[in-house]
């Protein structure tokens, strides 16, 4: 993921995941195959930018 922007969904109630608390998730999305992509972003953006 080196190189890689990507987006998270922040600030998430505090849950234990596998034995570890997290606050925020990946976007990913199903292709359609059984797999799973990440939703990544093309070009600049600032850090903190709102999805809409």
């Amino acid at each position: 993921m080196v190189g890689k922007s990507v987006v998270f969904v922040a600030n998430l109630k505090p849950r234990k995941l596998r034995g570890v608390v997290s606050e925020g998730m990946m976007l990913a999305a199903d292709d359609g195959n059984g797999g799973v992509k990440l939703v990544t972003i093309d070009g600049d953006i600032a850090s903190g930018s709102q999805v809409r």
